[in-house]
């Protein structure tokens, strides 16, 4: 049938009858309402605010400021139907971010409370640099149940107007730009200027600035740093400090009388007191947030020494960063320092001490080289000569401990967290609380030697229950890092060591070797890449047990070389093992000549009482 239809057909003639619409003249149109895109042509009343801003609180902007306020009231008078209703002005803030601005949020909050219809400012960079804050409150205000519009008359932008978003766009981000460019320009000034020794001063306590910005030591200020140097040295805490000058009344550079812990500590960590500079201690990574951080050489620094006169000697400010470093780990001491043993069977080995964090591995290292005669013996093996009679053992090997079981074997383990001695190594040293930790940075050697709770080098290795003692951990984050360091071990991992202990004349030592180490790898998906280590078997759940490479290729030592292994030939019969030495200071510097005790309490009294004469004369 040629003249049937296809289905398809009858529904494109449906769609075409019905899309040939009504009678127009049966349609009803209702005109819209003019839209006015102008804000000048718009005859409604409009509640006005006026946005002002100058970038920064120096006295020679007050005239553009005072000029913005002035503008803008004019402005809004000759307008009959415009009413003010504030001029919302921040002084002295960058535009770049929007933290701060307290008038601008004060201004936005009305807007949203329908105080305000139509804002006014002069420019899109006057109103946010930053162009995601400046785009995000024109959509708000404009979405409002009552829209905002805001007018910004330089570039004749009124955000009402449909054609407005565009170009604002692109002004938003020029003006973005230009706050980038500007932070770059002004760090390349600073560059420029301290690398001339033309350096920043700010107002601090003890100083004044001259015309020439040059530092000037203000006498009554410099007796208040002084008092709190000395305090600190003498054992005072920066909340004890901050308490003493409340007391008798000491002001701050700003002419108050509360005293914080924070500037005590900004004072005792300002080079500035001891005739030093160095600058751009912090820098801004961020030009839109503007939050600076610590320059940990992220970027350049600079320093003078001795640029301008001192208040403090030069040795108590290095004094004082020396305890503020201690500080955290609740040193009691005075100043932190090394002891080395220099005589007998631990001559070379250096001392740790649990809560001094000053020293690096290079310390350690050149406080064991200062007592070493000849340090070239230290590698030097010695030939055995076996005695004629003897069993030839030239082919045997001395099995490796760390292949058996731990069970009545001497062992510790070194992680991050703290390091633990076995049980077995604990009941070595029948009822001792408080041990020693020596270390021979050359020979690799660890030892632990019984003390008294009262050594400034006592660590507390076990607790007691009843009358049994047990293993407790030893918190050693204030050195485990250099210790770390001087063994060449990965801070991720943890180290088992398997020890011995010798006994004689009623002295005795526990020796570890630190090169014949088990490793206990993380198995938090890290990959076996650590040089010359391969896994041996799981350990605990999370670790990974592993051995030195070259184990794999024998059972340990040979026979007569274990004989003669370090930490045995360390003790051998003929040498007077001495191992109660207490060592020798070291220094790898000439000692400081720190204010004496006798001087800093005398120095604290004459202070407190010309305060004390001061106050009651006034």
């Amino acid at each position: 049938m040629e003249n049937q239809k296809t289905q398809t057909e009858l529904i494109k003639d449906k769609i075409r009858l019905r899309y040939k619409g009504i009678d127009p003249e049966r349609i009803n149109v209702i005109p819209a309402k003019a839209q006015i895109e102008n804000v000048h042509a718009d005859l409604e009343d409009k509640k006005v605010a006026v946005y002002a801003r100058v970038s920064t609180d120096d006295v020679n902007q007050t005239t553009s400021y005072e000029l913005q306020l002035n503008h803008y009231r004019d402005l809004v008078n000759r307008h009959e139907n415009w009413t003010l209703v504030d001029l919302y002005a921040d002084e002295g803030i960058s535009g770049t971010s929007l933290n701060h601005r307290n008038n601008f949020i004060r201004m936005i909050n009305d807007c949203r409370a329908g105080k305000i219809n139509l804002i006014i400012t002069k420019t899109v960079a006057r109103f946010a640099r930053n162009t995601l804050d400046c785009l995000e409150y024109v959509r708000e205000l404009r979405e409002l149940k009552n829209p905002v519009g805001i007018l910004f008359e330089t570039e004749g932008i009124y955000t009402l107007d449909s054609k407005s978003e565009v170009i604002l766009t692109i002004l938003a981000t020029f003006a973005q730009e230009e706050s980038h460019t500007k932070s770059d320009i002004m760090n390349a000034s600073i560059d420029m200027r301290f690398r001339r020794g033309i350096f920043l001063t700010p107002p601090f306590l003890g100083y004044d600035v001259d015309e020439d910005g040059n530092l000037i030591i203000n006498k009554k200020e410099a007796e208040i740093v002084r008092l709190i140097f000395y305090m600190y040295l003498a054992g005072s805490t920066c909340q004890q400090i901050a308490n003493t000058l409340e007391e008798y009344g000491f002001k701050t550079k700003k002419g108050n009388t509360k005293w914080s812990p924070g500037s005590i500590l900004y004072i005792l960590q300002n080079e500035r007191n001891c005739g030093d500079i160095l600058a751009r201690k912090t820098y801004t990574p961020n030009y839109l947030n503007h939050k600076s951080k610590k320059n940990h050489e992220n970027k350049m620094q600079y320093s003078v020494d001795e640029h301008h006169e001192a208040i403090v000697s030069r040795d108590d400010f290095l004094a004082v960063q020396d305890l503020i470093r201690n500080a955290k780990y609740k040193n009691k001491g005075f100043l932190p320092e090394l002891k080395v043993i220099s005589k007998g069977a631990l001559i070379g080995f250096v001392i740790i001490h649990p809560k001094w964090s000053s020293f690096s591995a290079q310390d350690y290292i050149s406080a064991s080289e200062s007592v070493l005669v000849d340090k070239h013996e230290e590698n030097e093996k010695n030939q055995f000569v076996a005695n004629e009679g003897d069993f030839d053992l030239r082919k045997f090997e001395v099995a490796r401990s760390q292949f058996f079981e731990t069970t009545h074997k001497i062992c510790v383990t070194f992680s991050f967290d703290n390091i633990l001695f076995n049980a077995e190594c604990i009941r070595k040293y029948e009822k001792v609380k408080f041990v020693e930790m020596l270390i021979h940075p050359a020979k690799k050697l660890f030892a632990v030697r019984p003390c008294n709770e009262s050594s400034k080098q006592a660590n507390q290795w076990a607790k007691i229950k009843g009358e049994i003692y047990y293993p407790r951990p030893i918190s050693c984050s204030a050195f485990i890092k250099t210790i770390y360091q001087i063994f060449n071990w990965n801070n991720l991992n943890k180290y088992r060591i398997r020890g011995l202990k010798r006994d004689r004349d009623g002295e005795s030592l526990i020796i570890f070797d630190m090169t014949e180490t088990e490793v206990f790898i993380p198995q938090s998906g890290q990959e076996m890449n650590i040089q010359n280590i391969e896994p041996f078997t799981n350990g605990p759940k999370k670790d990974i047990k592993a051995f030195p490479s070259d184990w794999a290729s024998t059972f340990g030592e040979n026979y007569y070389r274990q004989a003669q292994t370090k930490e045995l030939s360390l003790l051998n019969a003929e040498l007077d093992w001495n191992l109660t030495d207490e060592g020798i200071t070291y220094s790898a510097n000439n000692p400081l000549n720190v204010t004496s005790s006798e001087d800093l309490y005398i120095n604290i009294d004459r202070i407190k009482k010309e305060q004390e004469i001061s106050v009651d004369g006034e």
